[in-house]
């Protein structure tokens, strides 16, 4: 199923492919927090930060398409949190459903151990079982949850965090 999927690091020619896959999410979904999609500016400052830094950035193709990304960034901008990384997997859609999640998530977490972060934290929305589940499945234990954190869609919504020492 997986076996059609070529893992990558990003390039510049991605962003818009990535633009629009993050906007489906702000836009159809609590996956994300955002309430108004950044355009493709917005998003390659975001992606170029992280380049400039050295973080994994990974990027999965499929039949010459993006179907995905994934990227291992810092959980929190003060000095003490530079060896903790927060990860964030995004998927195309028609994408969905097919182990690529999983492929992206364990090539994340070699890179991220590589580069010398030694926690990885994942921030997910509560609704989010797939999610949860994923991240079960590669030994990230629930560490905490927040209720009614963020208001998305007329609604509260509640954020679960999870770790793995890397």
């Amino acid at each position: 199923m997986t076996a059609d999927l070529v893992l990558r690091p990003f390039t510049w020619g991605d962003v818009p492919a990535i633009t629009a896959i993050y906007r489906h999410y702000v836009e159809n979904s609590a996956a994300t927090f955002d309430i108004t999609a950044p355009g493709e500016r917005a998003m390659a400052d975001k992606f170029g930060a992280m380049i400039e830094a050295g973080h994994p950035v990974i990027v999965a193709e499929r039949e010459g398409k993006v179907a995905g990304y994934a990227y291992a960034s810092v959980y929190r901008p003060r000095p003490a949190y530079r060896f903790t990384c927060e990860d964030s997997i995004y998927l195309d859609p028609q994408a969905r459903g097919r182990g690529y999640g999983a492929v992206l998530l364990a090539k994340l977490i070699g890179e991220a151990q590589a580069f010398g972060f030694k926690q990885m934290i994942a921030v997910i929305t509560a609704s989010g079982e797939g999610s949860i589940a994923l991240h079960a499945k590669f030994g990230f234990r629930h560490v905490g949850r927040h209720e009614k954190l963020g208001y998305k869609f007329d609604a509260w919504h509640d954020i679960v965090h999870m770790q793995r020492e890397l």
